[in-house]
């Protein structure tokens, strides 16, 4: 095929190649990288054969994501026996990035974060690009029965362990009351964070948490509301481990748990945690609706 003929329909193609990698890999500038292999990949291979340029691209910035986060996967792991695990931090804060973590969802990029790269690529692919399993299990190397098996273990992390009905009411209870608080903080609304917390409410922070200039610790709701009017801006209500709490994630890239404890309405204590290592272990899902 003409060379401008293909790079003509791989620029057709590299806002959807973006979005796929962006899902996956929770970056835009890796997304950027990856896309620009897929581009290399294309190049050097040609399309004279391909019936589906789309998938063909899509799979192969798959298989590149899959690289991706393997070795990522690694160098944490490393890092970890190693005592230096490093916090995912923010990069730059570009618009283009900015928009893109707002097209997933803040919360549903912490969450895809903390899947296994298997899952997360049999997730994304299938259940939000619609690709049938028998095109995604090649990029896996896996079966295609494995590889629904796959895609359905990431949905069930995604939404969470099923939970009884007299929890139900409970949690749409405890959600109410987080995004009350998250509301109220982020329009700056004093009033409003007081009447969310409870009276004798005490936040701590861990020494991560601290050292990213939050308090250690905070008594009382007054001084509480003033720690957050105004803020929270990234802050967004996850499940944490099955229970109630927030994430912080500036364009999804996560900072910050805070783990909230609710009695009554009001929210009893907030713990700030931002240690890498503990942040690794939680189990984070989507509340249902």
């Amino acid at each position: 095929m003409d060379q401008k003929i293909l790079a003509r329909q791989f620029e057709a193609d590299r806002a959807h190649l973006t979005r796929v990698a962006y899902r996956m890999l929770g970056s835009r500038a890796e997304a950027e990288d990856a896309v620009q292999e897929t581009w290399l990949r294309l190049n050097r291979a040609g399309a004279g054969e391909v019936n589906n340029l789309t998938g063909w691209l899509t799979t192969v910035v798959a298989r590149i994501c899959l690289d991706m986060l393997r070795s990522r996967k690694a160098r944490r792991e490393e890092s970890a026996d190693g005592g230096t695990a490093e916090l995912v931090a923010p990069q730059a804060d570009p618009d283009e990035e900015r928009e893109l973590a707002d097209s997933v969802g803040l919360a549903m990029l912490v969450v895809l974060q903390a899947l296994e790269p298997a899952e997360r690529i049999a997730f994304v692919l299938h259940d939000m690009f619609d690709l049938p399993f028998e095109e995604i299990s090649p990029v896996l190397g896996r079966s295609t029965v494995a590889t629904r098996q796959l895609a359905s273990r990431a949905r069930r992390r995604v939404k969470g362990a099923p939970r009884k009905s007299d929890k139900d009411s409970d949690a749409t209870a405890e959600r109410k009351v987080v995004d009350a608080f998250l509301i109220a903080s982020q329009q700056g609304n004093f009033e409003a964070l007081l009447a969310v917390l409870d009276p004798s409410v005490v936040m701590r922070g861990d020494e991560t948490a601290v050292r990213l200039g939050g308090p250690r610790q905070l008594s009382g709701s007054a001084a509480v509301a003033k720690a957050f009017v105004g803020r929270a801006q990234q802050a967004r209500f996850v499940l944490v481990d099955d229970a109630a709490g927030i994430v912080v994630a500036p364009n999804g890239h996560l900072l910050l748990v805070l783990a909230v404890a609710i009695r009554d309405g009001r929210i009893t204590a907030i713990e700030a945690l931002a240690d890498p290592d503990r942040l690794m272990r939680f189990n984070f899902a989507l509340p249902e609706g």
